[in-house]
Parts: structure tokens; C-alpha cells; sequence
């Protein structure tokens, strides 16, 4: 059973977005472009493990931030850490990222900002860019999808785009 905060989500005024048309890419569509990362298996550390073992991994797989989890419950999300994390609460504190547990610094499952995999790509991207932050976990019913980036949604957009002007040049040349 997952705890209420997964189902947590909030919402864009539409009134804020561009009511196009075109818009239809989906956090799910994110997700399956991402391939691997998409399939649920995400990058993860626990609540136990140091700031420097999960700074490590984040660099070894090139990536901002890892899902924590409660330590042998695998699919009990405890929170997110991030590279932001690491660098005000370890490094401008003075703190040893050894001796320093993630959940200690994590930003925590209440305070956690999340979409549906049915969640709009402008929508995640509102509230991204309105909440200051650079990465979203996709939870739905049955647990956590994965995570987006800044870079995977704004990649969306451009790729959407870029299909919407070639549409409209063939329909401006006839080869429609």
C-alpha cells in the first residue's frame, strides 16, 4: 500500500498554458523516449546510505539526483536527493558528505512534487519552472515510473515544436 503523499499532485492553472492545440505530449511519452528509465528502473539510494556513496553514483550515471528509499523497502519512496541538496546542506554547511546519512539532507516524501504519467509536458514544465526545480518523480497508482528532468521536458517541447513547424511548412508548400 502506498502512502497518500504518492497520490499528491499538483496542479497548473490552465489558464497559464498555452491552450495551442498542438500540446500533446504526455509525461508517459517523456518516460518511453527515455527508454531504460522508463521500465522502473530508476536510480535509487536509501535513507542510510552517505551523501558521498549517493553523490557518486549521480556522477558515475551522469544524472542530478537519485529517489531514496526506505531501506529494504524498495518501493517505499522516503524522499529525492539532489545535486542542489549536496551543495547547500553539505557543502556550504561544512559538513562531512562520509559521515552524512541521505535522509539526513534528502528533501522528504511530504515535501515530494510529483506527476502523473497522464500529466501534460507544458504542465510538468509549469510547475517545474514555478517550484524551482529541476527533477519529478512520475508516481502513479501502483508506485514510482521514474523520474523527468528540466532537460527531458524542455527536449519534448522542441522535439513538438519542431513537428508542428514541419506540418506547417509542407501545409504552406502543398505537400500535405
Amino acid at each position: 500500500m502506498l502512502p497518500a503523499t504518492f497520490s499528491r499532485f499538483m496542479s497548473v492553472s490552465s489558464a497559464r498554458l498555452e491552450d495551442g492545440g498542438f500540446e500533446t505530449a504526455t509525461v508517459a511519452d517523456v518516460l518511453k523516449s527515455k527508454g531504460k528509465s522508463a521500465d522502473g528502473s530508476w536510480l535509487w539510494c536509501t535513507t542510510e546510505d552517505s551523501v558521498y556513496d549517493a553523490v557518486k553514483s549521480m556522477t558515475q550515471h551522469n544524472v542530478g539526483a537519485l529517489v531514496v528509499v526506505k531501506p529494504g523497502q524498495d518501493k517505499s519512496i522516503a524522499g529525492i536527493v539532489t545535486e542542489r541538496d549536496y551543495l547547500r546542506k553539505i557543502i556550504v554547511q561544512g559538513r562531512s558528505s562520509k559521515s552524512t546519512k541521505v535522509g539526513d539532507i534528502m528533501t522528504e516524501e511530504n515535501k515530494l512534487i510529483t506527476v502523473k504519467p497522464d500529466t501534460k509536458v507544458l504542465q510538468a514544465m509549469q510547475l517545474m519552472t514555478d517550484n524551482r526545480i529541476r527533477h519529478i518523480p512520475v508516481i502513479d497508482g501502483t508506485g514510482m515510473l521514474g523520474m523527468v528532468s528540466i532537460g527531458d521536458v524542455v527536449r519534448a517541447v522542441v522535439t513538438e515544436h519542431r513537428e508542428e513547424l514541419n506540418r506547417l511548412n509542407a501545409y504552406i508548400q502543398g505537400g500535405y
